[in-house]
């Protein structure tokens, strides 16, 4: 199973940037954003959002996970 808010914490770590910015860019509260990280999965317009933001594709972890029979 995909715990997509540690990916995107992982992938906000890696890019260095503040939670102050990241809640700006997303129109929310800090709070917010310390919740998203610790969501096991999340709503995929907000996902489209924040692949925008963070310039990663967060889909093709799902795609990846995905059984095809």
């Amino acid at each position: 199973m995909i715990h997509i808010g540690s990916i995107i914490k992982k992938k906000f770590d890696e890019l260095e940037l503040s939670v102050s910015w990241f809640a700006k860019q997303l129109c929310c509260d800090r709070t917010n954003v310390y919740s998203i990280f610790k969501r096991e999965s999340i709503d995929t317009a907000l996902l489209v959002k924040i692949s925008t933001i963070l310039e990663h594709d967060f889909f093709k972890y799902y795609s990846n996970d995905l059984e095809i029979k």
